[in-house]
């Protein structure tokens, strides 16, 4: 959060002020010490110092300062012992002690600045880095922190302020994703209240707000609190909704929040207690935790994020080494212990770099703090490092591998590849449920390992190991409970005027019924607990209450839910959360309907004009065919050729009733005939349904087909009372505002709509389905709806954002759905009779002859087949049948027999014969030619 300008002159101010009345602790014998200083060695070179000092700053008392201790003086020994960094150079500290107190550790830094330090480790605490960091901005003196976790530290306010651990900015994304990963919504922060609480929590709030989550209540403490404060803070947060508590707080102090919830039975099943690194760095420097059963029967089940750094030899044996001191306060040692380690090698590693780079080691007083006019603040004590910008940037570019991991820093004075181990403690000890990185979030795989693979921070690709959560269950907790406050939740319900079989007042408990009502009802008895609830009437009774409004009320959080027949559209979503749909909707267009009297042309109207010419063109080619295959054979489609074409006319007309007396004696005649016989059965079929349908069904007085044609007009449109139709009409489909109609209820409907747009009705009424299904039902079917659904949406039940009932209640509602239930309730309340669906007043219903192409294609083949053989064997026939010019008879004169032509006459002629007729011919011919044949045979 930016601060204002005035806000950052006063603290500018504050600082300086601070500054002056401190220097009084400054002995009056230092003072003298005014202009350059040069750090030289025993021969006067200036180049290479013997002697360079840092100074250290933090609690030496504390979970932290007795880690860090024993590990600076460590890593002062062996950078002296090492003769490649620093060479002919021995390295001090010089520590000081700040006691836990802003003020004196203050006093302390500013005393530590008289030594002429090249750099300073520490502080540990936040709140003392921030003021001290204006000192050493002056001074240009590098403040390496490796406990100072604050977020807000890393700005461009504090240039000299390097931080040589991990930012709390990464540890909160870390909690903000393992949030998310179990799907909670809501936390409740508990923090000190102190610039590294306040800001840490700040933090976890954006992190949060990435995920969709936040922050409900900031529990806050103060420094030093007592038990009684941390129990009343305990129980107002224990009457909260969220059981998802995250402690961000002293590691000094902390382990007292746990042993008060405790007490309030608020370590049970159903909560969850996440701590940050402040708890790890308590327990790793316990001795023998595993069998501590006090600490870990305290925080049975609580999540804790530790810094995560590589499980090397390098490591293991410092930690060993560490172990093995005799005069160190503790027995193990926590992570801040590396971080201090590795911020002396830091300041080596760069001060040997700077001074391998030609940089020169010198101090000079700052004009601005010299004394004036005989004051006795002695503030030339304090005295500027020359090379302080350039040996600034050099420990900036440092890079090397130390005990806690790789140290080099990003563009943001962070070091890189931030990571966190996530503990779960219980049982005899913790145990490590998964880690998360930057550049992975949340994974059972190490870091380290990551770090070869390319990023990927999917939600496919978060893994955790599986938590005993507080009660010593693996049951992952809801994460919320209804507010422990006596406070039922408040349930805005329509006031409606019309359409009460949605939901009605009801002189009866709980004051309200319908459809709606019922749903929510069944809904609320499959979540696994009680909800304590209240119904409010929404609206004044004599109007439908707008439905936009009560969401703005929702969201304004004077109700907690809303139940009725509230539909999800877009301007709702953007201020409340919606449940599964129950129902589901859509606006239509509704008109009147009427019945039409029937045409006496009425029998013509099934099939198209197409149709009618096909099917008789048909007729006619199957009579013609069926009579050129039963012509040869059959007598009764023979005789004069007036008869011979009322035989075919009778007989295919006949075909059409299935009451042909003609038989068919022909092979390839009754084949034609049997494949006819079912196209026409089709056909008759077809008319039928279709003359039927015609002549029973109601039709349309309304020439509007939907909504396109209503939009295009500029007739008057009727909508229900309160309904979004108004503003989608308006604002999405442009028809002007005076052609809108608002109607109360049905019965002004039906008015409007009876009456029609020349009497001061409606041309039609744009409203929901749901309602359009009870209206249609409830007046007989009078009215019908044209054209589809052009919006697609459904009813749901309405919450403030991000509430978790919303999503219970979602999977609620398809568990009614999917066992039958949502049916039911549906058939109790909205069960009528249905409107059978109208035709349009067009062409649309007839059929034509796209419905009947393939009958006609078959019986077209057939008929084409069936002529085909027929000629066929009628050609065969005639080649025989044809004599041969001279044939003898028996006395030996040669009889000259009259032939046939072979003119088209002829043949028509040889057609025109009896099948009979032919054959006993063809017999005679064949005797004929074996005489004849037999005579030859005898004469030779």
């Amino acid at each position: 959060m930016e601060v204002p300008c005035f806000t950052r002159h006063c603290v500018k101010f504050m600082c300086k002020l601070l500054l002056f009345l401190l220097c009084l602790w400054i002995p009056r014998e230092v003072g003298g010490r005014i202009g350059t200083t040069t750090i030289s060695n025993s021969t006067g070179s200036s180049s290479r110092p013997s002697v360079l000092r840092i100074g250290a700053l933090f609690t030496f008392n504390s979970v932290i300062g007795r880690s860090a201790r024993p590990a600076i003086m460590a890593a002062i020994d062996d950078v002296n012992a090492n003769t490649t960094i620093l060479p002919g150079i021995k390295l001090e500290v010089i520590l000081h002690d700040t006691n836990c107190s802003g003020f004196l550790g203050t006093v302390e830094a500013l005393q530590l600045m008289e030594n002429d330090v090249v750099a300073a480790i520490g502080p540990q605490s936040s709140g003392i880095a921030h003021i001290i960091s204006h000192v050493v901005n002056e001074l240009h003196v590098p403040l390496l922190s490796f406990a100072a976790t604050d977020p807000s530290l890393s700005s461009l306010q504090h240039p000299y302020f390097i931080r040589t651990t991990q930012n709390d900015y990464f540890q909160m994304h870390a909690i903000a994703d393992f949030v998310d990963y179990y799907r909670w919504r809501e936390v409740i922060a508990i923090f000190v209240d102190d610039d590294n609480g306040r800001n840490g929590v700040s933090a976890l709030g954006d992190a949060l707000a990435k995920k969709r989550s936040k922050i409900s209540y900031k529990a806050a403490f103060t420094p030093g609190a007592t038990k009684n404060d941390i129990s009343d803070l305990l129980n107002g947060v224990n009457l909260m909704e969220s059981r998802v508590y995250v402690v961000h707080v002293n590691p000094d102090s902390g382990l007292e929040i746990f042993s008060v919830a405790k007490m309030l039975g608020m370590m049970t099943s159903g909560y969850v207690w996440i701590s940050t690194d402040w708890l790890p760095s308590v327990l790793d420097s316990l001795e023998n935790v595993d069998t501590n059963s006090d600490a870990t029967n305290l925080l049975q089940g609580v999540i804790a994020f530790r810094h995560h750094t590589p499980d090397t030899n390098l490591k293991k044996s410092f930690i060993s080494r560490l172990k093995s001191l005799k005069d160190k306060d503790t027995k193990n040692f926590n992570s801040y212990a590396l971080y201090a380690y590795d911020s002396v090698w830091l300041a080596a590693h760069a001060l040997d770099m700077f001074l391998n780079e030609g940089g020169n080691i010198s101090f000079s007083s700052d004009p601005v703090l010299r004394n004036r006019n005989g004051s006795m603040l002695h503030l030339s004590s304090l005295r500027v490092s020359n090379g302080g910008q350039q040996f600034l940037q050099t420990i900036l570019r440092t890079n090397f591998t130390g005990i806690s991991g790789q140290i080099q820093f990003d563009m943001n004075k962070n070091l890189i590849n931030p990571a966190y181990d996530i503990l779960n403690i219980g049982g005899f000890g913790s145990r490590r449920i998964g880690y998360w990185s930057n550049l992975s979030g949340l994974s059972v795989i190490a870091p380290e390992v990551l770090y070869q693979k390319p990023p990927n921070t999917s939600t496919s690709n978060q893994q955790l190991y599986s938590v005993i959560w507080p009660g010593e269950t693996t049951k992952i907790p809801r994460g919320w409970v209804f507010p422990n406050n006596g406070k039922p939740l408040r349930i805005a319900v329509p006031n409606r005027v019309s359409y009460f079989e949605f939901v009605s007042k009801d002189k009866n408990p709980p004051g309200v019924k319908g459809y709606c009502i019922d749903v929510f009802e069944a809904a609320i008895n499959l979540l696994p607990y009680p909800v304590p609830r209240q119904y409010i009437l929404f609206g004044n009774g004599d109007t439908n209450p707008d439905y936009n409004d009560l969401a703005y009320q929702l969201s304004q959080n004077n109700f907690d839910a809303a139940v009725g027949d509230v539909t999800i559209v877009t301007n709702r979503t953007r201020i409340v959360d919606f449940t599964q749909p129950f129902m589901e909707s859509g606006l239509v267009v509704v008109v009147p309907v009427k019945r039409i009297k029937s045409s006496s042309w009425s029998f013509l109207e099934p099939f198209t004009t197409q149709m009618w010419c096909v099917t008789a063109a048909f007729f006619l080619f199957v009579g013609a065919v069926v009579w050129v295959l039963e012509h040869r054979h059959n007598n009764e489609f023979r005789g004069t050729p007036w008869q011979q074409v009322t035989t075919v006319f009778w007989f295919i007309l006949s075909t059409m009733f299935f009451s042909h007396r003609e038989n068919t004696v022909s092979t390839l005649g009754r084949l034609v005939l049997i494949i006819w016989l079912f196209v026409v059965l089709i056909i008759n079929s077809s008319y039928t349904a279709s003359l039927t349908s015609i002549l029973t069904v109601q039709q349309l007085s309304s020439q509007i087909e939907g909504i396109d044609s209503l939009t295009s007009g500029i007739q008057p449109i009727g909508i229900q009372e309160g309904s979004f139709a108004k503003k989608y009409l308006i604002d999405e489909l442009n028809i002007a505002p005076s052609r809108i109609v608002t109607l109360k209820n049905p019965d002004a409907y039906i008015d409007a709509l009876s009456r029609g747009p020349n009497n001061g009705g409606v041309l039609a009424v744009v409203d929901e389905l749901p309602y359009i299904e009870l209206f249609m039902s409830n007046t007989n079917c009078k009215f019908r709806t044209v054209g589809k659904e052009f919006t697609k949406s459904g009813w749901g039940f309405a919450f403030q954002r991000d509430s978790p009932l919303a999503i219970d209640l979602s999977t609620a509602i398809l568990q009614l759905s999917e066992n039958g239930d949502l049916q039911k309730i549906h058939n109790k309340w909205l069960l009528k009779h249905d409107c059978v669906v109208e035709f349009n007043n067009d062409e649309s219903y007839k059929l034509s002859l796209s419905s009947f192409w393939l009958l006609f294609l078959i019986i077209g083949i057939a008929c084409f087949i069936a002529l085909t053989m027929f000629f066929i064997k009628v050609m065969c026939q005639y080649n025989k049948f044809n004599p041969d010019p001279d044939e003898e008879h028996g006395d030996g004169e040669v009889q000259v027999q009259p032939m046939l032509t072979t003119s088209f006459k002829g043949l028509m002629d040889f057609v025109d014969k009896r099948e009979a007729d032919i054959k006993d011919i063809l017999r005679q011919k064949s005797k004929k030619r074996r005489r004849n044949q037999n005579l030859e045979d005898n004469l030779h």
